[in-house]
């Protein structure tokens, strides 16, 4: 999820009264550095309009060319409301939930948005704002460090922990090392120039077994940020390895309402999943703010309730609408083949590469599972992959076919 600096002045809106009123200035802050990180930069004094909640927001209150160090006291011995919490990625579709449990454990949130954000950027300033009421909304650009740096520097104060729930839009090649590596990246180096000393990284499950772009761009920043927390003792780290969403398991829930068969690749049982909906997952992000278990670990987890495959997706889904299951079963050889096909295309016509990277993504989901791999058996070990929260697939099933799959627009990242 990128962002977009905007051009105007410094202004504010309160959540309660929209008055507009002038931010502390940090003028006096003329020169900032982190000790290990050779490519932080100066900044220069900017304005970016952003909103601050009733909650006021504390001043970083050091001499011009000082250094923020990590805090002698951790930020986890305060109370949340004295936790300044940067979330990057905060209006894609884990990113709003994460807002939201944080704002509601009390934390003092600072959500970094895109001017126009949503799917293909269709919500305006005004909607986000409303969408991510009781933060403190900066817009910004995280795919260019000197602007999120001057970005966060005119907040005046600092920042304890960076939540990014960035992702690559569609899984193309230069949008993945975009945003799953180098806005990502930015996030890190901007985050610990202004105090940051802990990161809550959304990655995902499947980079165990790099086949795509975007896991390669998501395990490069894994591994950079492993580096920080040995070279900095000072810094920490959570890195959130989910399974399945479940939007990603509902595109079909129409069809077969409506008398249609369920299609699946092979018999069905070549891959299986611990779905996790956005709420538990926000739930567990938020968790790995502030609890030590949690520090320094990569945390793969699912959600509630065994591992399935499609087909035992689909007997859930037809049970409930009351249908006799009827299935469409796709050879899995033919997405070999257009794949083939679109590898050797690519070598004549470069503009296909992201057509040839969708469909490598389509046959990876088609055929892998979203469970912890174990490298000792070669196999997926879905009494290994960890399981969390309360929602059901089946509970998201029925909520779906009463109320459809309003806000669970696949968007960008549809491949079929």
């Amino acid at each position: 999820m990128s962002a977009f600096a905007p051009s105007s002045g410094l202004t504010l809106q309160s959540t309660k009264d929209h008055n507009f009123r002038q931010l502390l200035s940090s003028h006096f802050i003329n020169h900032v550095q982190v000790s290990r990180v050779p490519y932080a930069i100066p900044f220069l004094s900017v304005n970016v309009p952003f909103r601050v909640n009733s909650r006021k927001l504390k001043p970083i209150t050091v001499s011009a060319a000082s250094t923020i160090e990590s805090p002698k006291i951790s930020f986890r011995g305060k109370n949340p409301k004295d936790i300044n919490v940067l979330v990057v990625g905060s209006t894609g579709y884990i990113g709003k939930f994460v807002v939201k449990e944080l704002i509601n454990r009390g934390f003092n949130v600072i959500a970094i948005a895109r001017e126009k954000s949503g799917i293909k950027g269709k919500n305006s300033k005004d909607d986000t704002l409303e969408q991510l009421n009781g933060a403190n909304v900066c817009f910004s650009d995280v795919t260019n460090l000197e602007s999120l740096e001057k970005s966060v520097e005119n907040l005046g104060v600092q920042i304890d922990v960076v939540v990014s729930c960035l992702a690559s839009r569609n899984g193309g090649v230069k949008d993945s090392w975009l945003i799953d590596y180098e806005a990502t990246k930015n996030s890190l180096v901007a985050g610990k120039k202004f105090g940051a000393s802990h990161f809550v990284l959304l990655s995902a499950i499947c980079v165990q077994k790099p086949l795509l772009e975007f896991q390669r761009a998501k395990l490069k920043f894994e591994a950079e940020l492993m580096k920080e927390a040995e070279v900095d003792d000072g810094f920490t780290y959570s890195i959130v390895r989910p399974t399945a969403f479940f939007k990603s398991l509902g595109g079909q829930v129409e069809l077969v309402k409506d008398g249609k068969p369920y299609v699946m690749f092979g018999d069905g049982k070549l891959c299986a999943c611990k779905p996790i909906s956005e709420q538990d997952l926000a739930s567990f992000i938020a968790d790995c703010v502030l609890k030590e278990d949690k520090i320094n670990q990569v945390l793969p987890i699912g959600g509630p309730g065994k591992a399935l495959t499609p087909l035992e997706q689909a007997e859930i889904l037809f049970k409930l609408v009351g249908k006799e299951p009827k299935f469409l079963k796709v050879p899995i050889e033919i997405m070999d083949f257009a794949i083939g096909l679109l590898d050797f295309l690519v070598k004549i016509f470069p503009s296909l590469e992201d057509a040839a990277e969708f469909g490598k993504i389509g046959r990876y989901y088609a055929a892998e599972s979203m469970l912890v791999w174990d490298p000792e058996t070669g196999e997926y070990n879905a009494e290994a992959t960890p399981s969390y929260g309360k929602d059901t697939l089946e509970d998201f099933f029925q909520k779906v076919l009463k109320e459809g799959m309003a806000g669970q627009e696949l968007g960008e990242q549809t491949i079929f």
